[in-house]
Formats: C-alpha cells, structure tokens, sequence
C-alpha cells in the first residue's frame, strides 16, 4: 500500500499534529503500507517525514520516497530511502509542485491530509485526491 501526504507549509501546533501523524502512520503501517511517498517542503512535510523514519526503526521493510518537483535544486535527501522525479519535464515551474502533487495522489491508495483551510496547494492537493475518490486520513477542519 502506498500513503502519501498532502498539508500546509505551516502548522499551527506541530506537537499535537507530530503525534497524530505518528499514530497514523503506525496504523496505516498495521494495515499494510509498505511505501510513503513525501514532498518534502515545510513544516507538515519535516513532520511526516519525522513519523516514517520513527515508524522506520520498527518496521525497516517501509520505504520513504522523495518526489521531487524540480531538477534543478539541491536537496538533502539523506533521510529518505529514494527519489523520484515524475515525468513533468515540460512543466512550467509555477506548476511544478501542483503536477508532481497530482503525481503522488495518482499513485497513492491512502492520502493523509492536514489541511486547515480552503486556499493554496494542500487545499487544491486535496480536492483532487477526492476527485480521484482516494481514501483521505485527515487532520483538520476541510
């Protein structure tokens, strides 16, 4: 099973949300997730990145996955397992994150969502999972 994650760059109270994502994770893992696709960009991503390498320690065989958007940026990508880049070559840039998104959903079977309010890229992020009728764990209000 494949779990991705969709969230705003900011999170209001990083403890609470590091400890529902922590839970999460161990249960979808419970379930038979096996892969985690990740964006990493901002405090939500830093976070669901924290709870797969934790979940990591006790089931080795998950496997975290980087999804770049660009290829033309450095990353630091020594707290994941690989990366991908999906093919959005002829993209412009200003939608880069939005198609490799698309990407991460498309293949996901689970979303796990922290989306607070009904604007910006985890909002759009979210709506589409649920045009893709993905099944979405959610944190917040939308």
């Amino acid at each position: 099973m494949i779990v991705t994650f969709c969230g705003h760059r900011e999170v209001f109270d990083p403890e609470t949300v590091g400890v529902w994502l922590n839970k999460t994770v161990e249960e979808l893992i419970r379930e038979g997730a096996d892969c985690f696709y990740l964006g990493g960009y901002g405090q939500f991503d830093a976070l669901a990145a924290a709870a797969v390498r934790k979940q990591k320690e006790r089931s080795p065989r998950i496997r975290s996955v980087l999804v770049l958007p660009y290829l033309d940026r450095k990353y630091d990508v020594s707290d994941y397992d690989e990366t991908v880049y999906p093919p959005i070559e002829s993209v412009p840039k200003r939608y880069a994150v939005l198609r490799r998104n698309e990407y991460m959903i498309d293949r996901s079977d689970v979303v796990i969502a922290f989306v607070t309010h009904s604007f910006g890229g985890a909002y759009k992020t979210l709506c589409y999972a649920k045009r893709k009728q993905k099944r979405i764990v959610r944190y917040g209000w939308l």
